[in-house]
């Protein structure tokens, strides 16, 4: 079970965006990576083509993990995960700095 998840709004630790936050879209696991929305953006040129048009777009480019942290859902602010495990026998996410599960 992963700390960070798709849908996870997080906090930038470092970088150009610190203390920015934005939600998670895209998770790439073996590299230790992350897209997040409107979080370090970049610049590319596009060929066009039928579908797209030609120019220079914005898009995001992944962020490593280590620079992002879970925000609390109390606060906003960046928190560490720890897991539990549930009477039912259910593991849950839950936020180190105000002990609140984490949906997901």
């Amino acid at each position: 079970m992963q700390r960070i998840r798709k849908g996870d709004n997080v906090v930038v630790l470092a970088g150009k965006d610190k203390g920015r936050s934005g939600e998670v879209i895209k998770m790439m696991p073996k590299d230790d990576k992350a897209l997040v929305r409107g979080i370090n953006m970049v610049k590319r040129h596009q060929r066009q083509s039928q579908t797209q048009e030609g120019g220079i777009i914005s898009k995001e480019a992944p962020i490593h993990l280590s620079n992002v942290s879970l925000s609390d859902p109390k606060d906003g602010k960046p928190t560490k995960v720890r897991f539990e495990v549930q009477k039912d026998g259910s593991k849950v996410r839950v936020a180190k700095r105000s002990g609140a599960v984490i949906d997901g």
